[in-house]
């Protein structure tokens, strides 16, 4: 990131009345807010990253911009290789199709091509552990079988850069142990890992480096385990 900047309108108006009494008193509609203010670093080959901050910090607005979801209003972005968002997981799925048509739905949104889908499928469907029940459409799915199956289409991408949005509190625990593990498997392969989550001793445990932000800038980028104790000073 080079200078990165990214702004968002705040409407504060939600009726028709609302807007015509704000009109009348001459007040604002909208105001901006300031996600990322200036924002500039690296991120080499194979780092593991924990983006750190409270809540409206700018760390979930960073992952998409990094995922190309979302475009700075000014500044770079550069990434190289192919890049994995585990930031809205399932975002890409049909209500109407079965898990099996959404696995090859969710990992062609995801860059896999139709061959790399079928190679992996059975790897995907076991990490899922919903076998049962992948012929069933997915809107009949409980929340925590949606997640599985989203969460595990995603780390069998073949990827360079995974990102990592709040989504480690997918199952129960022995999934989530099994979901940290298939993570710390693919930073052992030389993966590039930027991870946001509110559990500090997680990501001091997975990531080598902290970002931390506040009000839309890096106020501290080294260890993370000194990001984390930052953060619970």
């Amino acid at each position: 990131m080079d200078g990165v900047h990214k702004e968002f309108k705040l409407r504060h108006t939600h009726s028709i009345k609302e807007t015509f009494v704000a009109a009348v008193r001459r007040k604002p509609l909208t105001t901006k807010f300031h996600a990322l203010d200036g924002i500039s670093f690296e991120v080499g080959q194979g780092e593991s990253i924990a983006l750190l901050g409270y809540n409206g910090s700018g760390k979930s607005t960073m992952l998409k911009l990094i995922s190309g979801v979302l475009l700075p209003d000014t500044g770079r972005v550069l990434t190289r290789g192919r890049v994995a968002g585990l930031i809205e997981v399932g975002a890409g799925f049909h209500p109407d199709l079965s898990g099996r048509e959404n696995i090859f739905l969710n990992a062609a949104i995801l860059g896999m091509s139709k061959k790399e889908t079928e190679e992996r499928y059975d790897d995907i469907v076991a990490f899922s552990e919903i076998e049962q029940f992948i012929d069933t459409e997915v809107k009949h799915y409980s929340s925590g079988m949606f997640l599985r199956l989203a969460f595990s289409v995603a780390i069998h991408t073949e990827v360079d850069i995974l990102l990592i949005d709040e989504i480690l509190s997918v199952g129960d625990e022995p999934f989530q142990q099994k979901c940290l593990a298939r993570i710390r498997e693919l930073h052992a392969k030389g993966k590039t890992l930027v991870v946001v989550s509110h559990d500090l001793d997680m990501v001091s445990d997975l990531c080598e480096r902290g970002i931390l932000l506040k009000d839309g800038k890096v106020r501290y980028d080294g260890a993370s385990k000194d990001a984390v104790a930052l953060m619970r000073n």
